[in-house]
């Protein structure tokens, strides 16, 4: 890399991060909650303020808006990188910023959302056909468990490796990112061992 082209790097990763994680702060989730009025989804369900919980508050109108807000909340921070030319670890770490501020929202107390949907649109827009195999793993396990955390956690696993494998010069911001949510999904994890976790059983 060049001197010229690393200054460029430094003066834009500091804003390009924070941009990301006020974008990732804003709740989806929340916003759509109160278009539509419903109830906060902080406090039914899973408690948590993303696409599923909305799902089982609202209905499908209510979480497809929501999953959309979510993925374009890690789209946009990477697209932007890409198009300012900043390479592969500096998009993967700004969409981590943005998939840190869907966790821990300034505008809504630090109170966030597991962050999968965004998680997914940063893969996607970093590197589409990791996401199109992260996505398939999902797909396959969401079919057999009906579980989404399940599946939002194998799907995870298996990015970081397929990062490693076609875009290593992103893999250390792909694996953090993963840890994170695994962290995040640690009272999933127990409530999966306890054969507890709240799954969509499909009608008779």
């Amino acid at each position: 890399m060049q001197a010229g082209t690393l200054q460029d790097v430094w003066f834009w990763l500091l804003p390009l991060c924070a941009a990301g994680y006020l974008m990732g702060s804003i709740s989806s989730a929340i916003l759509v909650c109160r278009l539509f009025g419903y109830p906060d989804p902080r406090t039914l369900g899973s408690n948590n303020p993303g696409a599923t919980n909305v799902l089982r508050i609202g209905g499908k109108p209510a979480a497809a808006l929501t999953l959309l807000g979510d993925v374009l909340k890690g789209v946009i921070p990477v697209v932007l990188a890409r198009y300012l030319d900043m390479g592969p670890f500096v998009a993967a770490l700004v969409g981590t910023f943005a998939f840190l501020g869907h966790l821990f929202p300034v505008f809504f107390h630090f109170q966030g959302g597991k962050g999968v949907a965004t998680a997914f649109g940063l893969l996607f827009a970093l590197h589409w056909p990791s996401g199109l195999v992260a996505g398939v793993v999902w797909l396959l396990v969401f079919a057999l468990t009906r579980i989404s955390s399940l599946a939002s956690l194998s799907a995870f696993v298996v990015a970081p490796a397929c990062i490693f494998a076609w875009l290593p010069q992103a893999f250390w911001p792909m694996l953090a990112l993963s840890l994170v949510m695994i962290l995040r999904h640690r009272s999933n994890l127990q409530k999966l061992l306890r054969g507890e976790e709240l799954g969509f059983r499909k009608k008779d």
